[in-house]
């Protein structure tokens, strides 16, 4: 049985006093909450606040990104040691804000795993298309690439998540159809077990992020092959993300 994972990015949001409210409101909310993982992706600011905040509940810390390297000369970095000091569980990596943004290749993604890995850390990685990409028929050889360039030289994967996130449904309010995300789910299994095997593939959960809120979790989450989700703004709301949770 794969793990259910309901994750909220909060990206650049929330100031520290904001975030521990957010918390504190979100653990009563769903405090009887079992048989999923549930993790919150603050600001960097606000990890140590909110790890303390949550120490004894049912919800994981995360963090939105990390340098790969140990320390050094990275001015405004964070390592990976610096992350689990803190009681950071799993963190993102390779968003699309991050690809498209910041311009952060396949390669430097790749020593971010690598390192989450080799620190303890549960990487989630994130592959997905443009619209342009999708309508170019490019979809299949973009998400493919992500993942085989990213995964590369890596063999622990017993904490590795996937997130699929098409760039064309990341706060446009656009979802991409259940049909269609469990398509490119389906996919990524494959490319998966192309990599390792089957069996591993069938193993690593695979989330579902764009737009997800309260009022299509359902029919995401029913299908198949997608284990969870990947929420963005409707994870900044506690009420918001505990009606995702208790889907």
């Amino acid at each position: 049985m794969r793990s259910i994972i309901i994750a909220g990015n909060w990206k650049m949001n929330k100031t520290i006093g904001e975030s521990i409210s957010m918390v504190k409101e979100l653990k009563t909310l769903v405090r009887d909450i079992g048989d999923r993982a549930i993790l919150v992706c603050p600001p960097a600011t606000a990890l140590s606040s909110v790890g303390a905040e949550l120490k004894g509940s049912n919800i994981s810390l995360g963090a939105q990104n990390m340098h790969f390297e140990e320390n050094g000369a990275f001015t405004g970095e964070i390592s990976a040691g610096m992350l689990k000091e803190i009681g950071v569980e799993y963190v993102i990596l390779g968003h699309s804000e991050r690809r498209h943004v910041f311009e952060e290749d396949d390669s430097l993604i790749n020593k971010k795993v690598k390192t989450a890995i080799s620190s303890g850390l549960k990487p989630i990685l994130c592959v997905g298309e443009t619209l342009e990409e999708r309508e170019n028929g490019r979809m299949e050889d973009v998400v493919s690439t992500q993942l085989s360039d990213g995964l590369g030289g890596i063999e622990d994967i017993k904490n590795l998540v996937i997130a699929y996130e098409p760039v064309w449904a990341i706060g446009t309010g656009k979802t991409a159809t259940p049909s269609q995300a469990e398509e490119v789910h389906v996919l990524i299994r494959k490319v998966l077990g192309a990599i390792f095997d089957d069996e591993i593939s069938e193993g690593i959960s695979i989330l579902y992020g764009g737009s997800v809120k309260p009022g299509n979790i359902k029919e995401l989450i029913s299908q198949d092959n997608i284990d969870g989700v990947l929420v963005g703004g409707a994870s900044l709301d506690a009420k918001s993300f505990s009606e995702i949770v208790k889907c």
